[in-house]
């Protein structure tokens, strides 16, 4: 969810075409990777007996919402916007994204570290593949936006609000 909200939140700051079409793609296709959590968490709990959830720790989430879809980390944390980013500079946001690519890819690891259960690696595979290939698009986009800019320091000016490049650089 936070993905899917950082990538369609920064789209509209990004002022490159090749950018703003990688981010809408990519954030709208996070939202079928909700889906496809929320529908593994939903068959992992929907049968549990009372027996089965106090013992499993799920005791507290079950107490505030039984087995319906309350998106939160694995530490209890409930979602809220203060889980993505968007600055509204290209550069940081780009870099923001391959970081979370990256932590998505590292959370899916330990995943796969834990859980043996095909019916649920399977998907967290394919979860995990998908978390590289935007890796990837990323790095491309990140590319373009620095292809826009002067190279001998990217840096200078964010080229969604400061429309000259000839802005001053402080060294």
């Amino acid at each position: 969810m936070g993905a899917s909200m950082r990538y369609l939140s920064q789209r509209y700051s990004m002022p490159y075409d090749i950018g703003k079409a990688v981010l809408t793609d990519i954030g709208t296709e996070e939202l079928a990777h909700l889906e496809i959590v929320a529908t593994i968490v939903h068959q992992l709990t929907r049968n549990l007996t009372p027996e089965e959830i106090e013992a499993s720790g799920f005791g507290p989430y079950y107490i505030d919402h039984t087995t319906g879809i309350w998106p939160q980390a694995a530490g209890g944390v409930p979602f809220n916007a203060c889980e993505f980013q968007s600055k509204g500079d290209p550069i940081t946001d780009l870099f923001e994204d391959l970081a979370a690519e990256q932590k998505a890819r590292s959370t899916y690891d330990n995943i796969l570290r834990v859980v043996k259960d095909p019916e649920v690696c399977d998907p967290i595979r394919f979860l995990r593949k998908r978390e590289i290939i935007h890796f990837q698009r990323f790095g491309e986009a990140l590319r373009n936006v620095q292809e826009h800019l002067d190279s001998r320091n990217f840096y200078a000016f964010n080229p969604a609000f400061d429309k000259s490049q000839n802005m001053p650089v402080n060294s």
